[in-house]
Protein backbone atom coordinates (compact mmCIF):
# COMPACT_ATOMS: atom_id res chain seq x y z
CA UNK A 1 0.00 0.00 0.00
CA UNK A 2 2.95 2.25 1.09
CA UNK A 3 4.87 1.37 -2.36
CA UNK A 4 1.33 2.00 -4.30
CA UNK A 5 0.45 5.83 -2.51
CA UNK A 6 4.16 6.55 -3.33
CA UNK A 7 3.59 5.50 -7.59
CA UNK A 8 0.41 7.96 -7.06
CA UNK A 9 2.14 10.64 -5.10
CA UNK A 10 4.76 10.31 -7.69
CA UNK A 11 2.49 10.55 -10.67
CA UNK A 12 0.95 13.58 -9.45
CA UNK A 13 4.06 15.33 -9.20
CA UNK A 14 5.27 14.55 -12.91
CA UNK A 15 1.32 15.57 -14.24
CA UNK A 16 1.82 18.63 -12.36
CA UNK A 17 2.52 22.41 -14.01
CA UNK A 18 6.30 22.32 -13.03
CA UNK A 19 7.13 25.28 -10.57
CA UNK A 20 10.68 25.51 -12.88
CA UNK A 21 8.53 26.36 -15.62
CA UNK A 22 9.17 30.05 -17.27
CA UNK A 23 6.36 32.24 -16.87
CA UNK A 24 5.95 36.34 -17.31
CA UNK A 25 5.03 38.47 -14.38
CA UNK A 26 5.39 42.26 -15.02
CA UNK A 27 5.33 42.97 -11.25
CA UNK A 28 6.51 46.05 -9.24
CA UNK A 29 9.92 44.77 -9.11
CA UNK A 30 10.04 44.31 -12.85
CA UNK A 31 8.46 47.83 -13.08
CA UNK A 32 11.32 49.25 -10.66
CA UNK A 33 13.72 47.85 -13.37
CA UNK A 34 11.68 49.58 -16.34
CA UNK A 35 12.11 52.92 -14.63
CA UNK A 36 15.43 52.43 -13.71
CA UNK A 37 16.16 51.79 -17.54
CA UNK A 38 14.48 54.62 -18.80
CA UNK A 39 16.31 57.01 -16.40
CA UNK A 40 19.60 55.28 -18.19
CA UNK A 41 20.11 54.34 -15.14
CA UNK A 42 21.56 50.94 -16.74
CA UNK A 43 24.33 50.17 -14.47
CA UNK A 44 22.10 49.97 -11.38
CA UNK A 45 19.22 48.39 -13.68
CA UNK A 46 21.53 45.81 -14.49
CA UNK A 47 22.15 45.04 -11.04
CA UNK A 48 18.40 44.79 -10.21
CA UNK A 49 17.76 42.53 -13.10
CA UNK A 50 20.72 39.94 -11.62
CA UNK A 51 18.55 40.15 -8.21
CA UNK A 52 15.27 39.71 -9.84
CA UNK A 53 17.01 36.58 -11.79
CA UNK A 54 18.30 35.02 -7.99
CA UNK A 55 14.81 36.17 -6.27
CA UNK A 56 12.45 35.01 -9.41
CA UNK A 57 14.62 32.98 -11.24
CA UNK A 58 11.24 31.68 -13.65
CA UNK A 59 10.32 35.26 -14.39
CA UNK A 60 11.35 35.45 -17.82
CA UNK A 61 10.37 39.12 -18.18
CA UNK A 62 13.93 39.52 -16.85
CA UNK A 63 14.97 38.65 -20.44
CA UNK A 64 12.74 41.40 -21.82
CA UNK A 65 14.09 44.18 -19.56
CA UNK A 66 17.96 42.78 -19.93
CA UNK A 67 16.96 43.42 -23.81
CA UNK A 68 15.94 47.48 -23.04
CA UNK A 69 18.98 47.55 -21.13
CA UNK A 70 21.03 46.56 -24.49
CA UNK A 71 19.18 48.12 -26.48
CA UNK A 72 19.77 51.58 -24.92
CA UNK A 73 23.22 50.99 -24.42
CA UNK A 74 23.78 50.05 -28.13
CA UNK A 75 21.12 53.02 -29.01
CA UNK A 76 22.34 55.67 -27.49
CA UNK A 77 26.36 55.03 -27.34
CA UNK A 78 26.43 54.08 -31.07
CA UNK A 79 29.31 51.95 -30.22
CA UNK A 80 29.63 49.19 -33.15
CA UNK A 81 32.01 46.94 -31.24
CA UNK A 82 29.97 46.89 -28.46
CA UNK A 83 26.84 46.19 -30.68
CA UNK A 84 28.84 43.16 -32.11
CA UNK A 85 29.96 41.91 -29.04
CA UNK A 86 26.65 41.65 -27.47
CA UNK A 87 24.59 41.24 -30.39
CA UNK A 88 24.72 37.15 -29.70
CA UNK A 89 22.09 37.95 -26.81
CA UNK A 90 19.29 38.65 -28.86
CA UNK A 91 19.23 34.59 -30.15
CA UNK A 92 20.01 33.75 -26.52
CA UNK A 93 17.02 35.57 -25.20
CA UNK A 94 14.66 34.63 -28.14
CA UNK A 95 15.31 30.83 -26.99
CA UNK A 96 15.24 31.26 -23.19
CA UNK A 97 11.78 33.08 -23.99
CA UNK A 98 10.14 30.44 -26.14
CA UNK A 99 10.11 27.98 -23.01
CA UNK A 100 7.98 30.11 -21.63
CA UNK A 101 4.25 30.16 -20.85
CA UNK A 102 2.53 30.30 -23.92
CA UNK A 103 -0.94 30.96 -22.28
CA UNK A 104 0.93 34.24 -20.96
CA UNK A 105 0.01 37.71 -23.70
CA UNK A 106 4.00 38.18 -23.01
CA UNK A 107 4.56 35.11 -24.31
CA UNK A 108 4.67 36.39 -28.28
CA UNK A 109 4.96 39.78 -27.44
CA UNK A 110 8.38 39.91 -25.63
CA UNK A 111 9.68 38.33 -28.42
CA UNK A 112 8.27 40.07 -30.91
CA UNK A 113 9.80 43.23 -28.71
CA UNK A 114 13.65 41.92 -28.88
CA UNK A 115 12.84 41.85 -32.68
CA UNK A 116 11.66 44.81 -33.16
CA UNK A 117 14.88 46.53 -30.68
CA UNK A 118 17.69 44.82 -32.91
CA UNK A 119 15.56 45.93 -35.87
CA UNK A 120 15.99 49.12 -34.46
CA UNK A 121 19.55 48.35 -33.74
CA UNK A 122 20.64 46.89 -37.46
CA UNK A 123 19.01 49.91 -39.03
CA UNK A 124 21.28 52.31 -37.10
CA UNK A 125 24.53 50.07 -38.77
CA UNK A 126 22.86 49.51 -41.78
CA UNK A 127 22.09 45.95 -41.64
CA UNK A 128 18.92 46.43 -43.64
CA UNK A 129 18.27 42.34 -44.63
CA UNK A 130 18.63 41.41 -41.05
CA UNK A 131 16.47 44.60 -39.85
CA UNK A 132 13.42 44.10 -42.19
CA UNK A 133 13.50 40.11 -41.76
CA UNK A 134 13.38 40.56 -37.92
CA UNK A 135 10.65 43.23 -38.08
CA UNK A 136 9.08 40.95 -40.90
CA UNK A 137 8.91 38.48 -37.80
CA UNK A 138 8.07 40.72 -34.93
CA UNK A 139 4.64 41.69 -37.21
CA UNK A 140 3.50 38.13 -37.81
CA UNK A 141 4.31 37.17 -33.30
CA UNK A 142 2.24 40.19 -33.14
CA UNK A 143 -0.74 39.50 -34.95
CA UNK A 144 -0.91 35.97 -33.51
CA UNK A 145 -0.67 37.80 -30.27
CA UNK A 146 -3.73 39.82 -31.10
CA UNK A 147 -5.80 37.06 -31.91
CA UNK A 148 -5.13 35.14 -28.85
CA UNK A 149 -5.30 38.19 -26.66
CA UNK A 150 -7.34 40.99 -28.96
CA UNK A 151 -7.24 43.22 -25.39
CA UNK A 152 -3.77 43.12 -24.25
CA UNK A 153 -2.37 46.72 -25.32
CA UNK A 154 1.68 46.13 -25.82
CA UNK A 155 0.09 44.36 -29.03
CA UNK A 156 -1.52 47.59 -30.79
CA UNK A 157 1.18 49.61 -29.10
CA UNK A 158 3.36 48.06 -31.45
CA UNK A 159 1.12 47.17 -34.36
CA UNK A 160 0.20 51.21 -34.46
CA UNK A 161 3.59 52.15 -34.43
CA UNK A 162 4.81 49.32 -37.20
CA UNK A 163 1.40 50.56 -39.29
CA UNK A 164 2.44 53.73 -39.17
CA UNK A 165 6.28 53.28 -40.30
CA UNK A 166 5.30 51.73 -43.34
CA UNK A 167 3.08 53.97 -44.84
CA UNK A 168 6.15 56.35 -44.92
CA UNK A 169 8.77 53.55 -46.02
CA UNK A 170 10.80 55.52 -48.79
CA UNK A 171 11.23 53.77 -52.24
CA UNK A 172 14.72 52.95 -52.25
CA UNK A 173 13.98 50.75 -48.67
CA UNK A 174 10.50 49.32 -49.93
CA UNK A 175 12.39 46.48 -51.89
CA UNK A 176 13.28 44.77 -48.66
CA UNK A 177 9.84 45.30 -47.25
CA UNK A 178 8.07 43.67 -50.42
CA UNK A 179 10.55 41.00 -50.28
CA UNK A 180 10.47 40.02 -46.76
CA UNK A 181 7.18 41.75 -45.06
CA UNK A 182 3.33 41.51 -46.12
CA UNK A 183 3.35 44.49 -43.62
CA UNK A 184 0.91 47.28 -44.66
CA UNK A 185 -0.51 50.38 -43.18
CA UNK A 186 -0.92 54.24 -43.09
CA UNK A 187 -0.37 56.94 -40.90
CA UNK A 188 -4.06 57.87 -39.73
CA UNK A 189 -4.34 53.72 -39.42
CA UNK A 190 -1.26 53.40 -36.66
CA UNK A 191 -1.91 57.03 -34.99
CA UNK A 192 -5.41 55.35 -34.44
CA UNK A 193 -4.53 52.56 -32.94
CA UNK A 194 -1.70 54.33 -30.80
CA UNK A 195 -4.42 56.76 -29.60
CA UNK A 196 -6.73 53.79 -29.03
CA UNK A 197 -4.06 52.67 -26.27
CA UNK A 198 -3.68 55.44 -24.66
CA UNK A 199 -7.27 56.28 -24.05
CA UNK A 200 -7.62 52.40 -22.34
CA UNK A 201 -4.50 53.07 -20.44
CA UNK A 202 -6.09 56.09 -18.57
CA UNK A 203 -8.52 53.49 -17.47
CA UNK A 204 -6.71 50.19 -16.32
CA UNK A 205 -2.93 50.14 -15.62
CA UNK A 206 -0.68 50.03 -18.46
CA UNK A 207 3.44 49.52 -17.79
CA UNK A 208 4.69 50.82 -21.22
CA UNK A 209 1.48 54.11 -21.24
CA UNK A 210 4.89 56.84 -20.72
CA UNK A 211 6.73 54.84 -23.12
CA UNK A 212 3.59 54.98 -25.78
CA UNK A 213 3.30 58.97 -24.76
CA UNK A 214 6.79 59.24 -26.23
CA UNK A 215 6.33 57.02 -29.27
CA UNK A 216 3.03 59.26 -30.27
CA UNK A 217 4.58 62.54 -30.20
CA UNK A 218 7.44 60.91 -32.50
CA UNK A 219 4.93 59.65 -34.65
CA UNK A 220 2.89 62.59 -35.12
CA UNK A 221 6.63 65.00 -35.67
CA UNK A 222 8.44 62.82 -37.66
CA UNK A 223 5.13 60.77 -39.80
CA UNK A 224 2.22 62.99 -39.36
CA UNK A 225 3.59 66.17 -39.82
CA UNK A 226 2.04 67.77 -36.39
CA UNK A 227 4.66 69.27 -34.63
CA UNK A 228 2.61 71.13 -32.44
CA UNK A 229 0.04 68.21 -31.71
CA UNK A 230 3.32 66.19 -31.23
CA UNK A 231 4.46 69.13 -28.22
CA UNK A 232 0.81 69.31 -26.46
CA UNK A 233 1.02 65.03 -26.58
CA UNK A 234 4.34 65.55 -24.07
CA UNK A 235 1.81 67.12 -22.02
CA UNK A 236 0.79 64.85 -19.74
CA UNK A 237 3.52 62.25 -19.98
CA UNK A 238 5.17 62.99 -17.05
CA UNK A 239 8.49 63.18 -18.07
CA UNK A 240 11.35 64.37 -15.64
CA UNK A 241 14.17 66.08 -17.36
CA UNK A 242 15.67 67.00 -13.90
CA UNK A 243 15.77 62.82 -13.25
CA UNK A 244 17.09 61.21 -16.20
CA UNK A 245 18.83 62.40 -19.34
CA UNK A 246 16.38 60.32 -21.43
CA UNK A 247 13.22 62.56 -20.49
CA UNK A 248 15.63 65.57 -21.42
CA UNK A 249 16.49 64.51 -24.55
CA UNK A 250 12.63 63.92 -25.72
CA UNK A 251 11.65 67.29 -24.54
CA UNK A 252 14.71 69.12 -25.81
CA UNK A 253 14.17 67.15 -28.98
CA UNK A 254 10.35 68.02 -29.73
CA UNK A 255 11.01 71.59 -28.54
CA UNK A 256 14.17 72.01 -31.11
CA UNK A 257 11.61 70.93 -33.99
CA UNK A 258 9.02 72.86 -32.27
CA UNK A 259 10.73 76.83 -32.33
CA UNK A 260 11.01 76.31 -28.64
CA UNK A 261 14.79 76.62 -28.51
CA UNK A 262 15.41 78.11 -25.23
CA UNK A 263 13.00 75.49 -23.81
CA UNK A 264 15.13 73.10 -25.45
CA UNK A 265 18.54 74.45 -23.55
CA UNK A 266 16.54 74.99 -20.00
CA UNK A 267 15.76 71.32 -20.28
CA UNK A 268 19.10 70.06 -21.62
CA UNK A 269 21.01 71.70 -19.25
CA UNK A 270 18.54 70.22 -16.35
CA UNK A 271 19.49 67.31 -17.67
CA UNK A 272 21.36 64.98 -14.75
CA UNK A 273 25.28 63.70 -15.41
CA UNK A 274 27.32 61.50 -13.60
CA UNK A 275 28.80 57.97 -12.98
CA UNK A 276 24.95 57.14 -12.32
CA UNK A 277 23.81 57.49 -15.93
CA UNK A 278 24.99 55.60 -18.92
CA UNK A 279 26.55 59.08 -20.71
CA UNK A 280 24.61 60.56 -23.58
CA UNK A 281 26.98 62.41 -25.90
CA UNK A 282 24.48 62.97 -28.13
CA UNK A 283 23.01 65.45 -26.00
CA UNK A 284 25.52 68.09 -25.78
CA UNK A 285 25.50 68.06 -29.59
CA UNK A 286 22.28 68.97 -29.40
CA UNK A 287 22.59 71.62 -26.59
CA UNK A 288 25.61 72.85 -28.66
CA UNK A 289 23.57 73.11 -31.78
CA UNK A 290 20.85 74.68 -29.49
CA UNK A 291 22.96 77.78 -28.49
CA UNK A 292 24.34 77.86 -31.57
CA UNK A 293 20.60 78.62 -33.23
CA UNK A 294 20.49 81.59 -30.93
CA UNK A 295 23.76 82.99 -32.30
CA UNK A 296 25.69 82.31 -28.78
CA UNK A 297 29.34 80.95 -29.49
CA UNK A 298 29.49 79.13 -26.48
CA UNK A 299 27.75 76.43 -27.81
CA UNK A 300 31.23 75.36 -29.27
CA UNK A 301 32.13 73.80 -25.60
CA UNK A 302 29.21 71.06 -25.93
CA UNK A 303 30.25 70.31 -29.53
CA UNK A 304 33.76 69.71 -28.31
CA UNK A 305 33.02 67.91 -25.80
CA UNK A 306 30.45 65.33 -28.30
CA UNK A 307 33.23 64.64 -30.66
CA UNK A 308 35.64 63.56 -27.48
CA UNK A 309 32.76 61.22 -25.77
CA UNK A 310 30.85 59.85 -28.73
CA UNK A 311 31.70 56.09 -29.94
CA UNK A 312 29.48 56.19 -32.84
CA UNK A 313 30.38 57.90 -36.42
CA UNK A 314 27.11 59.90 -36.90
CA UNK A 315 27.00 63.71 -36.24
CA UNK A 316 30.44 63.79 -36.58
CA UNK A 317 30.53 65.42 -39.38
CA UNK A 318 27.76 67.32 -38.59
CA UNK A 319 29.48 68.35 -35.14
CA UNK A 320 32.85 70.02 -36.72
CA UNK A 321 30.81 71.91 -39.88
CA UNK A 322 28.64 73.51 -36.45
CA UNK A 323 32.15 74.14 -34.94
CA UNK A 324 33.02 76.27 -38.20
CA UNK A 325 30.25 77.88 -38.70
CA UNK A 326 30.91 79.34 -35.10
CA UNK A 327 34.19 80.69 -36.34
CA UNK A 328 32.34 82.43 -39.07
CA UNK A 329 30.28 83.84 -36.59
CA UNK A 330 33.14 85.11 -34.72
CA UNK A 331 34.63 86.78 -38.13
CA UNK A 332 37.56 84.06 -38.30
CA UNK A 333 37.15 82.72 -41.64
CA UNK A 334 40.88 80.53 -41.22
CA UNK A 335 39.08 78.72 -38.52
CA UNK A 336 36.03 77.81 -40.78
CA UNK A 337 38.52 76.39 -43.60
CA UNK A 338 40.47 75.02 -40.24
CA UNK A 339 37.47 72.74 -39.34
CA UNK A 340 36.29 71.80 -42.46
CA UNK A 341 39.35 70.47 -43.60
CA UNK A 342 39.31 68.09 -40.29
CA UNK A 343 35.77 67.45 -41.20
CA UNK A 344 36.90 65.95 -44.15
CA UNK A 345 38.93 63.12 -42.49
CA UNK A 346 36.49 62.46 -39.47
CA UNK A 347 33.01 60.41 -39.00
CA UNK A 348 31.39 59.12 -41.55
CA UNK A 349 28.52 60.19 -44.48
CA UNK A 350 25.70 57.99 -43.96
CA UNK A 351 23.30 60.02 -42.63
CA UNK A 352 21.60 63.29 -44.32
CA UNK A 353 23.18 66.00 -42.29
CA UNK A 354 26.77 64.19 -42.06
CA UNK A 355 26.22 64.19 -45.89
CA UNK A 356 25.83 67.79 -46.43
CA UNK A 357 28.17 68.73 -44.29
CA UNK A 358 31.03 66.75 -46.09
CA UNK A 359 29.51 68.43 -49.78
CA UNK A 360 30.40 71.80 -48.34
CA UNK A 361 33.64 71.00 -47.38
CA UNK A 362 34.55 69.47 -50.09
CA UNK A 363 32.87 72.58 -52.41
CA UNK A 364 35.43 74.82 -50.38
CA UNK A 365 32.53 77.35 -50.57
CA UNK A 366 32.31 79.64 -47.60
CA UNK A 367 28.43 79.83 -47.20
CA UNK A 368 26.99 83.98 -46.82
CA UNK A 369 27.27 85.46 -43.36
CA UNK A 370 23.70 86.33 -43.71
CA UNK A 371 22.02 82.90 -44.81
CA UNK A 372 24.32 81.08 -42.19
CA UNK A 373 22.67 83.55 -39.26
CA UNK A 374 18.97 83.20 -40.90
CA UNK A 375 19.10 79.85 -41.20
CA UNK A 376 20.12 79.00 -37.70
CA UNK A 377 17.87 81.61 -36.49
CA UNK A 378 14.70 80.40 -38.20
CA UNK A 379 15.83 76.66 -36.97
CA UNK A 380 15.77 77.95 -33.38
CA UNK A 381 11.96 79.65 -33.82
CA UNK A 382 13.76 83.04 -34.01
CA UNK A 383 11.19 83.97 -36.90
CA UNK A 384 11.33 87.75 -36.87
CA UNK A 385 15.38 88.33 -35.87
CA UNK A 386 15.75 85.77 -39.00
CA UNK A 387 13.55 87.92 -41.32
CA UNK A 388 15.29 91.10 -39.64
CA UNK A 389 18.87 89.33 -40.62
CA UNK A 390 17.64 88.44 -44.75
CA UNK A 391 16.18 92.20 -44.78
CA UNK A 392 19.71 93.94 -43.71
CA UNK A 393 21.08 92.56 -47.30
CA UNK A 394 19.19 92.70 -50.94
CA UNK A 395 19.49 88.80 -52.67
CA UNK A 396 20.41 90.11 -55.74
CA UNK A 397 23.78 91.26 -53.91
CA UNK A 398 24.56 87.65 -53.35
CA UNK A 399 27.64 86.02 -54.96
CA UNK A 400 25.75 82.97 -57.09
CA UNK A 401 22.54 81.49 -58.11
CA UNK A 402 22.69 78.81 -55.22
CA UNK A 403 23.02 81.46 -52.71
CA UNK A 404 20.20 83.42 -54.44
CA UNK A 405 18.05 80.36 -54.29
CA UNK A 406 18.54 79.63 -50.98
CA UNK A 407 17.73 83.36 -49.94
CA UNK A 408 14.61 82.78 -51.53
CA UNK A 409 13.87 79.57 -49.80
CA UNK A 410 14.68 80.77 -46.06
CA UNK A 411 12.69 83.68 -46.44
CA UNK A 412 9.65 81.33 -47.51
CA UNK A 413 10.49 79.26 -44.14
CA UNK A 414 10.81 82.46 -42.11
CA UNK A 415 7.59 83.26 -43.43
CA UNK A 416 5.78 79.99 -42.82
CA UNK A 417 6.97 80.45 -39.69
CA UNK A 418 5.48 83.85 -38.95
CA UNK A 419 2.44 82.20 -40.32
CA UNK A 420 2.10 84.44 -43.24
CA UNK A 421 1.13 81.65 -45.82
CA UNK A 422 0.46 83.65 -49.06
CA UNK A 423 3.55 85.20 -48.65
CA UNK A 424 5.32 82.14 -48.14
CA UNK A 425 3.68 80.14 -50.79
CA UNK A 426 5.29 83.30 -53.44
CA UNK A 427 8.99 82.33 -51.64
CA UNK A 428 8.31 78.30 -52.43
CA UNK A 429 6.71 78.63 -55.65
CA UNK A 430 9.77 80.68 -56.88
CA UNK A 431 12.47 78.54 -54.83
CA UNK A 432 10.73 75.69 -56.57
CA UNK A 433 10.52 77.01 -60.18
CA UNK A 434 14.01 77.99 -60.13
CA UNK A 435 15.28 75.19 -58.17
CA UNK A 436 13.48 71.97 -59.82
CA UNK A 437 16.98 71.22 -61.86
CA UNK A 438 19.33 71.86 -58.51
CA UNK A 439 20.79 69.39 -57.28
CA UNK A 440 20.51 71.17 -53.67
CA UNK A 441 17.24 70.23 -51.21
CA UNK A 442 15.51 73.54 -51.14
CA UNK A 443 12.93 73.17 -54.35
CA UNK A 444 12.03 69.86 -53.07
CA UNK A 445 11.59 70.97 -49.28
CA UNK A 446 9.95 73.80 -50.72
CA UNK A 447 7.28 71.77 -52.42
CA UNK A 448 7.14 69.72 -49.21
CA UNK A 449 6.60 72.51 -47.18
CA UNK A 450 3.79 74.42 -49.18
CA UNK A 451 1.87 71.23 -49.33
CA UNK A 452 1.72 71.30 -45.85
CA UNK A 453 0.99 75.15 -45.74
CA UNK A 454 -2.08 74.08 -48.41
CA UNK A 455 -3.34 70.94 -46.24
CA UNK A 456 -3.13 72.99 -42.79
CA UNK A 457 -5.80 75.53 -44.76
CA UNK A 458 -7.95 72.05 -45.73
CA UNK A 459 -6.89 72.25 -49.44
CA UNK A 460 -6.43 68.70 -50.38
CA UNK A 461 -6.02 69.09 -54.09
CA UNK A 462 -3.44 71.77 -54.00
CA UNK A 463 -1.22 69.92 -50.97
CA UNK A 464 -1.95 66.84 -52.94
CA UNK A 465 -0.70 68.71 -56.27
CA UNK A 466 2.57 70.04 -53.94
CA UNK A 467 3.59 66.78 -51.83
CA UNK A 468 3.81 64.87 -55.58
CA UNK A 469 5.88 67.28 -56.92
CA UNK A 470 8.26 66.94 -53.56
CA UNK A 471 8.33 63.41 -54.72
CA UNK A 472 9.36 64.05 -58.41
CA UNK A 473 12.56 65.89 -56.99
CA UNK A 474 15.22 63.65 -56.27
CA UNK A 475 18.15 66.15 -54.27
CA UNK A 476 21.52 65.47 -53.42
CA UNK A 477 20.44 65.49 -49.89
CA UNK A 478 18.15 64.75 -47.17
CA UNK A 479 15.97 63.08 -49.72
CA UNK A 480 15.03 60.35 -48.14
CA UNK A 481 13.30 62.17 -45.54
CA UNK A 482 11.68 64.51 -47.54
CA UNK A 483 10.06 61.67 -48.93
CA UNK A 484 9.06 60.08 -46.46
CA UNK A 485 7.49 63.37 -44.71
CA UNK A 486 5.83 63.85 -48.55
CA UNK A 487 4.23 59.81 -48.53
CA UNK A 488 2.95 60.56 -45.07
CA UNK A 489 0.89 64.07 -46.40
CA UNK A 490 -0.31 61.74 -49.29
CA UNK A 491 -1.74 59.34 -46.89
CA UNK A 492 -3.56 62.04 -45.33
CA UNK A 493 -4.81 64.32 -47.73
CA UNK A 494 -5.49 61.17 -50.24
CA UNK A 495 -3.71 59.96 -53.05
Amino acid sequence: MRFSFLLIALNCLLLAPSQAAGYFDFNTNAQRIYDKIFELRLNEAQSLIARLKLDEPNNLIAYHLENYVDFFTIYVSEDEQAYQRIKANRDRRLNKIAEGDQNSPYYLYTQAEIRLHWALLKLRFEEYLGAFSDINRAHKLLLENQTKFPTFLGNQKDLGILHAAVGTVPDNYRWALEMLSSLEGTVEQGKREVEGVLNAARRTHFPFRQETQVLYAFLLLHLDGRPEAAWAALADADLRAEDTPLHAFVLANVAMRTGRNDEAIHWMEKAPRGEAFYPFPYLDYMLGVAKLRRLNTDGRRHLRDFLRTTRGRHYIKEAYQKLAWAELLNNRPEGYKSYMTLLQSRGANAAGGDKNAEKEAQAGIVPPLVLLKARLLYDGGYYQRALDVLASQAESSLPSFLAKLEYTYRKGRILHGLKKYEEALAQYNRTIEQGQNSEAFFACNAALQAGLIEETRGRKTSARAYFNRCLSLKPDDYSTGLHQQAKAGLSRVGQ
